[in-house]
């Protein structure tokens, strides 16, 4: 599945951006040679009859290129050369390079509007208990409080209170929260989110905050026993609730899921109740290794009123009208967050473990696939944005490179010396190899240290 659904994401956005420049240059009646999705050997080569253009799969799915005629790279019949792309004016260049990175961005208004006319599952943003020290504790903020927007912008379910926390983060403002109290009163409370470190963006920083998503109270009473795990071994039966532990009372699941993982291979006495009965069982959890760390386990899960948190569940859907909109603002503001991101990581301001390779974005794509389509197309959509914002920083070899130069030669009136686009490819390789090694670092130390 995490193969499958990788594939396919790489296919469907190379194939959005390499048709963009295609098109365009189509449209400017430059002569396209070559479609190609992935590099290096051809495995397949289609041309159409009467068309001029060889459709392409290579050996390398990681990308594609579109080539076009161009008297840099080859000789050009005289009665063509009005066709060549360096033939044709600095505008129609610009149009042809730009039209990848916004192909990418319209395919993601698109995948978006499909989500948000069906609607977009989620968790209504419903406040849990803030740990003390932390900036929700600060701000009063109270548990099964409902977040109904942050300075002015609707948060309908936790998604939308990551991305406007990130972005808040990011510019350094404070976070003016609306809230629902459990009462049902309206109420207004300021989240101070300038004590955050950059350190503290590489992982869940909304828990830095203190903001954690409220969970229904889940009792101690057993559903499930693990084969032959130290619960079933001890006697533990499916129904049986706790009651204490070492003569400590065990209120809630957690109480005694803290007390189990503490005495990893320690014997521990739990009291239950059976129908009506109180019995006492020596357990021993078994010592396993998690994290680096040595915690305790018995194999067993709890009875859920699975009711309870259904109610936690919600569904973002609109209007087509508003489906438009909103999708168009989705990219937008998340385009403005990437590009941010960025910017903070140049400055040394967002640690560089915050780049994702190819490793992860599988990953991402095969958890997205099993959640289900919509969340394969909402990855799909923020994949899109983030390649289509990659392809326009101003580094050559992308497209954004490309148009440097376009804009140079439109300002000076003549094209950039050729020294310098050769110096500029070799300035490009170099720092794309160094963010696909830093990139496949993260991916690695992600994989091995968790």
């Amino acid at each position: 599945m995490t193969v499958l659904a990788f594939l396919f994401a790489i296919v469907v956005l190379v194939l959005i951006h390499e048709f963009g420049h295609y098109l365009v240059a189509r449209l400017c009646n430059v002569k396209v040679l070559k479609f190609s999705l992935g590099f290096g050997k051809a495995i397949y080569v289609k041309r159409f009859a009467g068309g001029e253009t060889d459709w392409v799969v290579s050996m390398i799915p990681f990308g594609g290129y579109v080539k076009m005629l161009d008297e840099r790279e080859g000789e050009v019949p005289p009665n063509e050369l009005d066709r060549a792309f360096n033939r044709q004016p600095v505008l129609s260049r610009m149009a042809i390079v730009v039209a990848g990175p916004i192909a990418n961005l319209l395919l993601a208004i698109a995948l978006y509007f499909v989500l948000f006319v069906h609607g977009v599952p989620g968790v209504k943003p419903i406040l849990g208990t803030a740990p003390a020290q932390t900036p929700a504790a600060a701000a009063q903020l109270q548990s099964q409080d409902m977040i109904l927007s942050i300075n002015g912008k609707a948060t309908p379910s936790w998604q939308e209170v990551r991305w406007e926390l990130l972005d808040l983060i990011l510019r350094q403002h404070p976070a003016m929260l609306q809230l629902q109290s459990v009462e049902g009163n309206s109420v207004s409370r300021i989240l101070d989110t300038n004590s955050l470190t950059a350190a503290d963006l590489d992982g869940e920083f909304i828990q830095k905050l203190g903001l954690y998503p409220y969970q229904p109270p889940i009792l101690p009473v057993i559903e499930k026993l693990t084969e032959g795990g130290a619960a079933e071994r001890a006697g533990l039966k499916s129904h049986d609730k706790i009651l204490r532990v070492n003569g400590q009372a065990i209120i809630l699941w957690d109480d005694f899921v803290t007390v189990v993982r503490s005495h990893p291979g320690n014997l521990i006495n739990v009291e239950v109740e059976r129908a009506l009965n109180v019995l006492t069982l020596s357990i021993t959890p078994d010592l396993i290794t998690e994290a680096g760390k040595q915690i305790g386990r018995i194999g067993a899960s709890p009875q859920i009123d699975h009711s309870a948190f259904d109610k936690l569940l919600t569904e973002v859907h609109y209007s087509p009208f508003k489906a438009f909109t909103e999708s168009i603002r989705k990219t937008w503001e998340t385009s403005a967050v990437s590009v941010k991101m960025i910017w903070k990581m140049i400055l040394g301001q967002v640690s560089l473990k915050n780049l994702s390779g190819p490793i992860s974005i599988a990953d991402y794509a095969g958890q997205s696939a099993h959640m289900g389509w919509g969340a394969y197309l909402d990855f799909l959509a923020l994949i899109s944005i983030s390649l289509g914002v990659l392809n326009l920083l101003p580094i050559p070899l992308l497209d954004g490179g490309h148009l440097l130069y376009y804009t140079v030669e439109l300002i000076k009136g003549s094209p950039v010396p050729e020294k310098i686009w050769e110096a500029g490819q070799n300035i490009g390789i170099a720092l794309l190899a160094t963010m696909m090694a830093f990139a496949l670092y993260n991916d690695i130390s992600r994989l091995i240290l968790g």
